[in-house]
């Protein structure tokens, strides 16, 4: 797998992955992830494409400030991550809590975005899992440093390995298991409580993006879900497919919540296919834009 690259944007470190030539894709992995979720696409990604995998604020080797988790402040930071890399537009690709950013930026920053592909996308309805709602309430920040102490954490790999070396690996439990394993750091727990508390009560996601997303309707959108998701249902997928004229769905049988890790090969082949069949959008015009100054939201 490819290492981390570091930059400072804002005073805070950066961690992404930049591998490739060609147009960008920009992914954006979900709510306690980082971009070493994107493991398994990246290498036939990259063969087409430059593509840009950040650990977004609050997640994996990036920066864990006190400060603004809501899904415009991720989107602000993706374009002023942009900019600090000289990239002009990209194909968006975002999975669960990064589906709700991408959306986001598209909304906010339409100029830098060619295509949108959402992969089991947060944000377009009320229902979540029901741990994550009951994460979201209050005083769940005393519970959690007894959530992932060191022994479980111990025994845990030691399990894992073992499964590994006898052929039962799951993509989908690597992902949960890397996901509560990094709520052992308290930075990334505080972080994580920000996050999730921006875009989930009790009642399930408080975000939608459904009522907008007819100011996108001219961007290219894929939409790829599986159908035995049970963070985020494949309703959602329906509906917002619906909702976004002209938009493709392709639902994944006997996969959950991550597809492109428990199907790399599928989920690649979509995103290629999307990619060089479906024409980027082009605004008529565009702001001229100095790197390192970026505009008010």
């Amino acid at each position: 797998m490819t290492t981390c690259m570091h930059l400072e944007l804002h005073g805070q470190r950066v961690a992404y992955r930049d591998v490739g030539r060609g147009d960008t894709l920009l992914l954006i992995h979900g709510m306690a992830g980082s971009s070493a979720t994107w493991r398994s696409v990246l290498p036939a990604l990259s063969q087409n494409h430059r593509v840009i995998a950040p650990d977004l604020p609050g997640h994996g080797e990036s920066g864990k400030p006190r400060g603004d988790y809501s899904l415009g402040a991720f989107a602000a930071w993706l374009r002023d991550l942009l900019n600090e890399l000289e990239i002009e537009r990209a194909t968006v690709v975002g999975q669960s809590l990064g589906g709700g950013v991408a959306m986001q930026f598209a909304y906010q920053h339409p100029d830098y975005c060619d295509r949108l592909v959402l992969i089991g996308s947060g944000g377009l309805g009320p229902d979540v899992n029901w741990l994550l709602r009951a994460l979201s309430a209050p005083g769940t920040e005393l519970l959690l440093p007894l959530v992932a102490p060191k022994p479980v954490l111990e025994a845990g790999n030691k399990v894992r390995s073992w499964l590994a070396r006898v052929g039962l690996e799951s993509g989908q439990a690597d992902e949960m298991w890397a996901a509560y394993a990094s709520l052992a750091d308290r930075e990334t727990r505080h972080a994580f409580l920000r996050t999730l508390r921006a875009v989930v009560d009790y009642r399930g996601q408080a975000v939608s993006a459904l009522e907008r997303l007819y100011l996108t309707s001219d961007l290219p959108t894929q939409l790829i879900w599986g159908d035995r998701d049970n963070i985020i249902p494949v309703a959602h997928g329906y509906a917002a497919h619906d909702a976004i004229p002209g938009s493709r769905l392709t639902v994944l049988p006997g996969l959950g919540h991550f597809p492109h890790v428990e199907d790399p090969a599928a989920v690649t082949d979509i995103i290629h296919e999307f990619v060089s069949t479906v024409p980027a959008r082009r605004p008529a015009t565009k702001a001229k834009r100095k790197i390192g100054a970026p505009r008010a939201i």
